[in-house]
């Protein structure tokens, strides 16, 4: 992620959403790509570097790209050429290699006239509707008797966009506008879903002269859905912020600092994922008093009885917008003022949505020798001492830990989010990254504070306290397997282990919401007595 707007947002910042491609073939009308394996077998030496071709392709930031049809023709879109700097683009180049020799200048079926929107509901493996989303969650119990989030004002600082709405940088079915009017997305999601219109409402204060009230990038529509999905009835507040004011460290720290003072001014949780570099990175980019900046914002909103609620990041074991393969956390995710989130991925019956398990979200299986991956963020912060909340957890040193809970961030098995589609309608897209589990959680603390009635604010002691009692294992879904091992530039750069209660890559794992949230609303005080210690 840089700090440009949201159309050219690339698939691997921390938290930044991946896009799974929501059909079985991209194609493009009037042209594109195949290669034709007619009836040959799986085994056929065309099959098997198309396949290659596919899994390269899926490592390289399109997780959703088809596996080929071991008896059909392999088409993908022309738009995967078209624009050299798109993420599409970028992972052809490195993949093109592995086509068969001239399949990548054979011209492909056009897509067929009245072809359907994407649908990730329809592909193998399935997204989840919010319906099944919050069933896995144990959220739907909490819904169905009234605790939807009424009353409760979320925050969600997002990058402005300047317009006009753009298509997606790759043609084809199954992927979102790079932007689009959020109005028309988000109410297509309620239809579709079943949900009450959402309470949304601007601020334009810091988003700079030329920015558009309704547009939105794909960030910010997939933020704003995941909270409505968790807590309908909240109300959203759409924080812009002008992209130029967070394309640096510097930039970032000032400018995040400001916003999250607004937000504490005007709502009671606020959700970090969508602005910044990358939206968080990795602690050594910020200077002392970059940190301290930072920091002195957390402890205004703590003082005001706000949740901050950040996403871990998706680098694994290394901090976001590291060159190098440098083990650390990000900021502000580090900072023990947030609640930082990291990822997970979820299996959950399809139908019904009942949980089944989840291991830790990693996308390293299956890559090849050569590309990057992404992981849940998690490690150890260097700036700040452990606080008071995680003094004798296993596993946490004399430094903070991170994250501190974990939500689906797998944009293969995550929850259904709407886009408009090309032509008119609906099209439902899986997205993923740990930006998916801030907003997540936001939603969920938005159903404490109306469930408590009261805003709960710096909910970390509590988070610990129920963690550390005889109601975990009701009140959270431990992750016990997986890692945060991640690929940079080509070298491994080992992570940390998931296992039996915290750990650095799921913090204390997933929540079982009808036993969490009213155990949340009964043990938080609200009250807030002293800023976390610096190490010196």
């Amino acid at each position: 992620m840089n700090g440009n707007t949201g159309a050219s947002r690339g698939p691997r910042g921390a938290g930044a959403l991946a896009v799974v491609a929501a059909v079985a073939v991209l194609t493009a009308c009037g042209g594109g790509h195949s290669s034709s394996v007619g009836s040959a077998s799986a085994e056929s030496a065309a099959y098997r570097a198309n396949l290659a071709f596919a899994h390269c392709m899926q490592s390289h930031g399109l997780p959703g790209f088809p596996d080929p049809n071991p008896s059909g023709t392999f088409s993908f879109g022309r738009g995967l050429t078209g624009n050299s700097n798109s993420p599409a683009a970028r992972a052809y180049d490195a993949c093109k290699y592995l086509l068969p020799r001239g399949s990548a200048t054979t011209a492909a079926t056009p897509s067929p006239p009245g072809a359907v929107p994407g649908d990730c509901l329809a592909s193998h493996p399935p997204c989840y509707a919010p319906r099944q989303f919050r069933v896995a969650y144990g959220i739907q119990p909490l819904l169905d008797r009234g605790i939807d989030g009424r009353g409760v004002t979320v925050v969600l600082p997002e990058e402005a966009e300047t317009g006009p709405e753009q298509p997606p940088a790759v043609t084809g079915p199954g992927l979102p506008p790079a932007v689009t009017d959020i109005r028309q997305d988000v109410a297509g999601f309620d239809s579709r879903f079943g949900l009450p219109p959402a309470r949304i409402q601007v601020r334009t204060m810091l988003a700079g002269p030329d920015a558009s009230t309704w547009l939105a990038g794909v960030e910010e529509v997939a933020d704003t859905e995941m909270v409505h999905a968790v807590a309908p009835d909240a109300t959203i507040v759409e924080l812009l912020v002008d992209p130029a004011d967070v394309s640096t460290p510097a930039k970032f720290a000032a400018t995040w600092a400001t916003a999250v003072r607004i937000a504490a001014r005007n709502g009671e949780v606020i959700s970090q994922s969508g602005i910044g570099q990358d939206f968080n990175l990795g602690e050594y980019s910020f200077t002392s008093a970059e940190v301290a900046t930072i920091n002195s914002a957390l402890e205004y909103a703590a003082a005001r009885h706000v949740t901050v609620v950040v996403a871990s990041g998706d680098y694994g074991a290394i901090g976001n917008g590291a060159t190098t393969p440098v083990r650390e956390v990000s900021l502000p995710a580090s900072d023990p003022l947030v609640l930082a989130a990291g990822g997970t991925s979820l299996t959950a019956n399809p139908v019904t949505g009942a949980y089944i398990r989840e291991t830790a979200w990693n996308t390293l299986l299956g890559l090849p020798s050569a590309g990057d991956s992404a992981g849940s963020g998690g490690g150890f912060s260097h700036l700040f001492a452990r606080p008071a909340y995680q003094d004798g957890v296993p596993g946490i040193g004399a430094t903070r830990g991170v994250p501190d809970v974990a939500g689906d961030a797998s944009g293969l098995t995550g929850m259904a989010f709407a886009f408009s589609a090309p032509g008119g309608g609906s099209q439902l897209i899986g997205l993923g990254g740990t930006s998916a589990a801030a907003p997540f959680w936001a939603g969920l603390i938005a159903l404490a504070d109306q469930e408590a009635g009261r805003p709960l604010g710096f909910v970390n002691p509590a988070i610990y306290r129920i963690a550390r009692g005889p109601l975990y294992h009701k009140a959270f879904h431990d992750i016990t397997t997986g890692n945060n091992t991640v690929v940079l530039n080509g070298v491994t750069v080992s992570g940390y282990q998931a296992g039996p209660g915290w750990d650095p890559v799921t913090g204390w794992g997933t929540p079982d919401a009808q036993v969490l949230i009213p155990l949340l609303a009964r043990l938080s005080t609200a009250k807030w007595s002293s800023g976390p210690k610096r190490k010196h």
